[in-house]
């Protein structure tokens, strides 16, 4: 019955996609559509994903800014469902607290706010009072285990079908991206990990003053419920008043947001993967507050050599190279043609060796290249997914306070202050690289913060971007778009 529910409310979708490849389905030329049109279908989109529930509004999620499978107005819209859920009846809340502690939650806590602080896709968050301490209680949503099995064991069922008859990388990527979420939504429906992660995080970050994660009260770690430590910040993207007022500084934190993301994937491999505002605070006093850590994922130590081994490639201008590492990282789809994947690594590299200060030249040269990339058998791997996920926030973060945001501008510094932690921890033997350390990771910060920008945009374009900041010296890229960014430029560390 939910199979058919589901099919029910995204089929006239599909078929309208259908219908602008195909005018009559089968035969004609493709129906033209307006920017409006396409706008009016991704609204629909987002009104029928949030009426499925829960896990389409989840897995939505996964897919906001993955222009790679959507275009870009879906994709767009996609980021308009982060916490569209209806909130849980209070009955059953306390119905969670009761099964779950064996007391209802006026005598657990000393006080306890029956309004939720927050509501999210999976679980629902309230205010209380514990020892003396104000905390949060978060609590699962009742019945959203076997509603989540059911909707993940439809999704596969359904996509399976599409990509029988249609395997392109786009469809792939769907795939992709439901399988990575079926795995991970188990693991974010129990609290007990939940708790473990935030503790694992919280001792990475053990003595930096910046970061705020909020404690675990682990005598109340429950498999449904969690209590933690309240901390009280804004979102961090509306910080508008606060920055109007010299409270906090934009430039300042969007570098510390990129340090914090550098750090966990590249030196502590372990990676907060739920980057949306709703996930991220700023507290009065400056600190980055970071929130819930149902999706934490582990960065192998192969996985982050690889990264950087590409970007070393991209150095060297060596496209045998570069084309391996794009093997290596799973970007490749299964069957290609390798002489292809040469050509494009060649085809990337003689883009990035281009050289003009003509913002407009580079722009159509991008524009070229993007027409000749986008239907290569370049795809996202499952391991990469909740790295995009991360484009959005920082994209979206940095657009919002400076229209001109260049990631290469803010990640250098971050790249020299990381350089020594990042190479003990890729090579703690020794050894490694033999390309000067500063310029191969602030290449590497650089690269790794554009493709994790432009992976909202479509995963060639990211592989370009990345390429292109790589290979072009700071001083050439930094010609490529305007300087205004560099108006905020306040020392990394603190925001205020």
């Amino acid at each position: 019955m939910r199979l058919l529910v589901i099919v029910y409310r995204l089929l006239p979708i599909a078929l309208a996609f259908w219908r602008d490849h195909r005018r009559w389905l089968f035969f004609g030329a493709p129906a033209r559509r307006s920017a409006a049109d396409h706008q009016r279908r991704a609204d629909r989109l987002v009104r029928q994903l949030a009426a499925l529930g829960p896990t389409f509004v989840k897995m939505a999620q996964l897919f906001a800014g993955r222009s790679d499978i959507l275009a870009p107005a879906y994709a767009r819209a996609l980021t308009r469902l982060t916490d569209q859920v209806p909130a849980v009846p209070l009955a059953d809340v306390e119905r969670i607290i009761m099964e779950e502690y064996g007391v209802p939650a006026d005598m657990l806590f000393e006080r306890f706010d029956r309004t939720p602080l927050a509501a999210a896709s999976l679980g629902q968050v309230h205010r209380a009072r514990h020892g003396g301490e104000e905390v949060v209680i978060k609590v699962l949503r009742p019945g959203v285990e076997a509603l989540v099995t059911e909707d993940v064991r439809a999704a596969r069922r359904i996509i399976a079908v599409v990509e029988r008859w249609w395997p392109n990388p786009h469809v792939i990527g769907t795939r992709v991206v439901i399988d990575e979420f079926a795995v991970r939504v188990s693991e974010e429906m129990d609290f007990r990990l939940e708790a473990a992660n935030a503790v694992a995080i919280s001792s990475n970050f053990a003595g930096r003053d910046s970061v705020w994660i909020p404690r675990v009260v682990a005598a109340l770690v429950r498999q449904r419920a969690l209590v933690l430590e309240y901390c009280p910040g804004q979102r961090i993207d509306r910080l508008d008043a606060w920055v109007a007022e010299g409270r906090v500084s934009p430039g300042a934190l969007v570098r510390e947001v990129m340090e914090l993301y550098a750090r966990m994937m590249l030196v502590d491999g372990l990676f907060h993967a739920d980057p949306h505002p709703g996930n991220m605070h700023v507290a009065a006093d400056g600190r980055i507050i970071l929130l819930d850590f149902g999706m934490v994922v582990r960065v192998p130590l192969e996985l982050r050599r690889q990264l950087v081994a590409a970007i070393f490639a991209a150095i060297r201008r060596d496209p045998d190279a570069l084309a391996a590492s794009f093997n290596a990282l799973g970007l490749v789809t299964s069957g290609a043609d390798q002489a292809v994947i040469r050509r494009l690594a060649a085809t990337l590299l003689s883009f990035a060796a281009q050289r003009t200060t003509t913002r407009e030249r580079m722009e159509l040269l991008a524009d070229e290249v993007l027409a000749e990339l986008f239907d290569w058998p370049i795809v996202m791997p499952s391991h990469l997914v909740y790295f995009a996920r991360t484009a959005s926030l920082i994209e979206g973060l940095g657009t919002h306070y400076d229209t001109h945001f260049n990631a290469l501008a803010f990640a250098t510094p971050v790249a020299l202050s990381l350089q020594g932690p990042i190479l003990r921890s890729l090579y703690p033997e020794g050894g490694g690289p033999t390309i000067d350390p500063a310029r191969a990771i602030g290449a590497a910060i650089g690269a790794v913060a554009r493709i994790l920008r432009r992976a909202g945009e479509d995963m060639a374009t990211a592989v370009r971007e990345a390429v292109a900041q790589a290979t072009l010296p700071a001083a050439e890229a930094a010609l490529r778009k305007p300087v205004a960014e560099t108006n905020g430029s306040a020392p990394a560390g603190r925001i205020t």
